[in-house]
């Protein structure tokens, strides 16, 4: 089944009220299908911003991407999202991962347990939530997203969750590690064999999470420029990884009509940073794809 495209941009950068309201305003004039934030200390709090984003617009729907569930009491955090939910006129989707960097456990004082810990805390968290994300009578049901790359996360997701949001990207210790176009593409498959052993008539929507977006005629010098931060990877590599767009604003839409195609990714999401970057490979998608 072919889902329509669905295109994000996660806001990473702090600002003012003004600036905040101007970074949202413009993300919907370029046609974002939504508005997200990041849960990671040194960047916007989530749940205000996305009040604050509310305010702001009346198209795009609001998200968290994703929320660090170990920072997270599961009835607290229910409380959340029944008054988010509310303040956003039911535009809210949530996004919860099991969080990873060690760094931001040490600061904010909470212990940093092993992966299957977290784990079990994330499931735990998905499973209290069940009834704040289905709303209360008369209120909007709240969408989950569940973002990861392991097969426990995986399966989660093929059981509880609307959207499956691959990262492409891997934590070993302190160090981030990119995925191959392979390596994603066999978690991919993986994925969708749990959604076929839980017995889904309804596939999650697929979401991908782009690096880096670099319009351009010169896409071996653009390569050139993203090796220093995978110089573990080939040139060829680098021109395949899916989370990295490369090209011109045609080059760019067809990569991303291919990924559709290949591995049902439907629903891209960008950081701020390549926010007007893509918009032309935005529009250009919105123009030839039915």
């Amino acid at each position: 089944m072919v889902l329509p495209f669905r295109f994000a941009v996660n806001m990473l950068a702090p600002g003012s009220a003004e600036e905040w309201r101007t970074r949202c305003r413009r993300a919907e004039e370029l046609g974002y299908d939504l508005i997200l934030v990041a849960d990671h200390l040194g960047m916007p709090a989530p749940f205000p911003s996305l009040v604050a984003a509310a305010a702001a617009t009346t198209r795009p729907r609001l998200g968290t991407f994703v929320l660090n569930a170990a920072f997270w009491n599961p009835v607290l955090l229910a409380r959340e999202v029944t008054t988010t939910a509310a303040l956003t006129d039911g535009r809210l989707e949530l996004g919860l991962g099991t969080g990873y960097v060690p760094a931001e456990f040490e600061r904010a004082g909470i212990p940093f347990l092993s992966p299957r810990e977290r784990v079990d805390h994330l499931v735990r968290v998905v499973e209290e939530l069940a009834g704040a994300l289905k709303g209360a009578e008369g209120t909007p049901r709240v969408g989950l997203t569940i973002g990861g790359n392991g097969n426990r996360v995986l399966r989660l997701a093929a059981r509880h969750a609307d959207v499956m949001a691959f990262s492409g990207g891997r934590f070993d210790g302190d160090a981030p590690t990119v995925l191959t176009a392979g390596e994603l593409a066999e978690r991919v498959e993986a994925f969708a064999e749990f959604e076929r052993a839980a017995g889904r008539a309804v596939p999650a929507e697929r979401n991908l999470l782009i690096q880096r977006v670099v319009v351009t005629e010169d896409r071996a010098a653009a390569a050139a420029g993203f090796r220093e931060a995978v110089p573990y990877l080939t040139e060829e590599q680098i021109l395949d990884l899916p989370i990295v767009l490369l090209g011109t604003v045609p080059e760019i839409a067809a990569q991303v009509r291919a990924l559709r195609e290949r591995h049902g990714f439907s629903y891209f999401t960008v950081l701020d940073g390549a926010m007007e970057a893509f918009g032309p490979v935005l529009a250009e998608l919105r123009r030839t794809t039915d």
